[in-house]
């Protein structure tokens, strides 16, 4: 037994150890969960796992090899077993339900809220769905139905069927009353309560906070809200828009007759937000979602050479300008050493202006209304930087073409530089053009321009770059 291990001896004691400040799990702590798998003691695993959280469950399931993940799975605590399940990654979930029998993944999936149940639901392999729906109750089969019904990534799919609805006619110790007898049928975690009209519409809400205040005899049409509803066919992005845009907690999901039919909460907000951050952060450097941890290593070819391949074709654009500038760089070696940092330093400050407007696209700071605005806005910053950044490199590139001439001429040398700062400028300028109106464009036609921009970008500022370099040398030089 190693030392930390022996003086671990309640659940205090073990979640001060398993956790870092930073909330990420202690290496020393998955070196005691794996001592322990090693020695097959599954009592000590149930100790170690019992004081986590689910979510740190979960973290730590991502951390272990596949053969450790075996001997600890099994000790997880039946209890925290359906919270584990909706925090883990495809792969290692998989693992954990295989290790179920379908009597428990049934009762699993009923512990959950309607949204994550269907979530891992949606997971299963056919033959998996069809013995678990075999295995629940009635009702909860055509709940699953229901929300399986709905497209993936939109509020129907996202939503919680679990709402606490009441007519505008009854007052504050009606509804406190029933919420109290309603018990189980009442979701495990909300923040309004949503008044309805005779049919089923939501008309307004109100606060659980503002409820438990209000004297039992105030009606509840004197304490309800206007609503923010979320249609159920809304792209789950746009919700979390709407969500981020009027700082909501929770919000009704209305059919299309309006009627309500779930809610959906912040919780569910931020790891949608999340995500999609997560998605546009990969995709900017052309990778896919699917590269967790865990990614096979065809998973990650698969997901990585289509780019690859689309940047090699985009490569030949800039290798084509080159070609035809050959006779100029034969005739003056030099610029084929400087050419490549006008290429270069372009690229970059292409990338800054297209992550920049990739993330006002998606936060809805840019759209056609401002469009020319921000255009000009970067097109200025670009200038700027261009001229800035251009007469330092016009220097280094004057004092190259000094030292490297035999016979020493000033004009050759400064002219060289007035062809570095011209190139740097321009191609800055092309860097501001394409960084902002390569994701516009791309969003006007549907497509998600944190995927396909980088590349197009870069093949822009690289041809660009060689041509005006290449193309001033020849004019002024040659």
């Amino acid at each position: 037994m190693t030392a930390p291990d022996a003086i671990l001896t309640t659940p205090e004691d073990i979640e001060d150890f398993a956790l870092k400040d930073d909330y990420a799990l202690n290496p020393q702590y998955i070196s005691l969960v794996i001592d322990a798998a090693d020695r097959g003691d599954g009592m000590r695993l149930r100790e170690l796992l019992d004081a986590l959280h689910p979510a740190d469950i979960a973290d730590l399931l991502g951390f272990l090899s596949e053969d450790y993940r075996e001997e600890v799975i099994p000790w997880i605590p039946a209890d925290a077993l359906a919270e584990v399940l909706p925090e883990l990654d495809d792969d290692i979930r998989d693992e954990v339900i295989d290790t179920l029998h379908t009597a428990d993944l049934a009762e699993v999936l009923q512990e959950l809220d309607s949204d994550d149940a269907a979530a891992v639901f949606e997971d299963l392999e056919e033959d998996q769905q069809k013995a678990v729906l075999a295995a629940m109750p009635q009702a909860e089969r055509e709940a699953m139905a229901t929300a399986l019904a709905y497209e993936e990534e939109t509020a129907g799919r996202l939503m919680q069927r679990e709402v606490m609805a009441a007519p505008s006619f009854w007052n504050v110790g009606h509804t406190l009353d029933h919420m109290r007898e309603a018990g189980d049928d009442l979701p495990e975690l909300f923040f309004d309560i949503y008044v309805i009209d005779p049919s089923h519409k939501p008309i307004g809400a109100i606060p659980v906070s503002v409820l438990m205040r209000s004297k039992r005899e105030v009606t509840l049409a004197a304490l309800m809200e206007p609503i923010t509803e979320i249609a159920v066919n809304q792209d789950q992005e746009e919700v979390a828009y709407i969500f981020e845009k009027y700082h909501l907690i929770s919000a009704p999901v209305v059919d299309t007759s309006g009627r309500l039919v779930g809610q959906i909460t912040v919780d569910d907000i931020v790891n949608i937000i999340q995500e999609e951050h997560r998605e546009d952060m990969l995709a900017l450097g052309g990778v896919s979602d699917d590269e967790g941890r865990d990614a096979s290593t065809a998973d990650m070819l698969k997901s990585r050479l289509p780019w690859l391949a689309v940047n090699m074709l985009t490569a030949f654009c800039s290798t084509w300008v080159i070609a035809a500038f050959q006779e100029q760089i034969l005739k003056l070696v030099i610029l084929a050493t400087l050419m490549p940092i006008v290429a270069s330093i372009g690229g970059n400050s292409g990338t800054q202006a297209l992550t920049v407007n990739v993330r006002a696209l998606a936060a809805r700071e840019l759209t056609v209304a401002n469009a020319w605005r921000t255009l000009w806005r970067e097109v200025r910053v670009a200038w700027i930087n261009g001229a800035t950044l251009g007469f330092v490199l016009s220097i280094i590139a004057t004092l190259l073409m000094w030292n490297t001439q035999i016979q020493k001429d000033w004009n050759g040398a400064l002219a060289m530089g007035g062809v570095m700062w011209g190139a740097v400028v321009i191609n800055f300028t092309a860097a501001a053009l394409a960084g902002t109106l390569m994701p516009l464009g791309l969003s006007k036609m549907g497509r998600d321009p944190a995927v396909a921009s980088p590349i197009f970008v870069t093949m822009v500022t690289d041809t660009v770059g060689f041509f005006s370099f290449l193309g001033l040398a020849a004019v002024i030089l040659l």
